[in-house]
């Protein structure tokens, strides 16, 4: 990489940390439940509020049927920084991107990233629908659904995503809490069972991809409650056309603070999972050589049926253990990011992302 953008991402990952230390002085907006979600206006940017990602994930298979995983984030972040500075050069927002590429004969992740302060036409984002932009990496929704370009040096791709399910209204009707404290929640709804089309670029080889991909988007102002350590994340198209998403907050030492999650049957039915009805269970680790953290790259994740009796019990199994993402480079964060297959009795019922953040050291959000 060129010192110039050496120098750009590290001024940017400075403004970042900045953000951190003038939080208390600024008034973010709150996150509060009873506030319906809009479509389209909402899956635009909320600029009062803290943090906010847009994040594409998906698996893709070529035209000779060989099979990748990707991901695409944009994070929309208020500094804190020069808020009653008029010029439209005060870093007010940042812009931070993430991509990445899960090829099993890569044998690891491939990911870059990129990082700015909100500044069009170079950079930025819109309210009242999609778009969010870093030169020539994008993510917008247009009519018939979504769409993003992202050119990295060992990869790139232009995807199409057409919504083919209603979005996936998450927690108490879009107010999705992360404790027993309301004030640590989000906004949040997902797009499971989009359909991809599209470009993907891998080395100096081009291919015509299709597939299945899952859009979150969450915006927030205290997202992490007191003693998190970080989170682990499931979104999995199920091949019955549901969909589940599951997540937990943990601690230091890797022990729940709380859970939820969201699961739609085949038949459209929504059931919301409550703190108590989600369990996720550890199994085998593997340990990155280039960090040191030590993630567990399998799980069980237990959930209690609405009606009663026994949890179903799923398991989730990586695609393959190497899906590490290190963006110390632009959100100062070390996460395990990958594609992973959901089983039930032995068999594959869907296909999704496990993201686990805080194994490395302690996320700061």
């Amino acid at each position: 990489m060129r010192a110039a953008c050496w120098r750009s991402l590290f001024a940017a990952l400075l403004m970042l940390q900045g953000a951190f230390a003038w939080a208390a002085e600024v008034a973010y907006a709150p996150v509060v439940p009873g506030v319906a979600l809009v479509f389209p206006e909402d899956t635009g940017a909320h600029p009062a509020f803290r943090t906010e990602w847009w994040y594409v994930t998906g698996w893709l298979a070529d035209e000779a049927g060989a099979e990748r995983g990707f991901q695409v984030t944009f994070f929309r972040v208020r500094t804190g920084v020069g808020e009653d500075n008029p010029s439209r050069f005060a870093p007010r927002q940042l812009v931070l991107a993430h991509a990445a590429l899960a090829d099993p004969q890569q044998g690891r992740l491939l990911h870059d990233e990129r990082a700015a302060r909100a500044l069009a036409p170079l950079a930025g984002f819109e309210t009242e629908r999609t778009h969010a932009w870093i030169g020539d990496w994008w993510l917008r929704l247009e009519q018939a659904g979504y769409r993003t370009q992202v050119k990295a040096a060992d990869f790139a791709f232009e995807l199409r995503f057409v919504p083919q399910a209603p979005p996936l209204i998450n927690g108490e009707g879009g107010f999705s809490r992360k404790a027993a404290d309301p004030k640590h929640a989000s906004y949040y709804y997902s797009r499971p069972q989009l359909a991809v089309d599209g470009k993907l670029r891998v080395r100096t080889a081009t291919h015509r991809v299709r597939g299945l991909a899952w859009l979150d988007h969450e915006w927030s102002s205290e997202l992490m409650p007191p003693g998190a350590r970080g989170w682990d994340w499931i979104g999995i198209n199920l091949h019955d056309g549901g969909a589940l998403m599951a997540f937990r907050m943990r601690d230091e030492a890797e022990q729940p603070l709380w859970a939820g999650g969201s699961l739609r049957g085949a038949d459209g039915v929504q059931v919301s999972l409550g703190a108590h009805q989600v369990r996720w269970i550890p199994g085998r680790r593997w340990r990155s050589p280039r960090t040191g953290a030590d993630y567990p790259v399998e799980w069980t994740v237990e959930i209690d049926p609405p009606s009663g009796g026994a949890p179903r019990r799923l398991k989730v199994v990586p695609w393959m253990d190497d899906q590490e993402l290190d963006s110390r480079r632009s959100t100062g964060a070390v996460y395990w990011e990958g594609a992973v297959r959901l089983l039930e009795d032995g068999r594959e019922i869907g296909r999704g992302y496990l993201e686990m953040t805080g194994y490395a050291e302690r996320l700061r959000m």
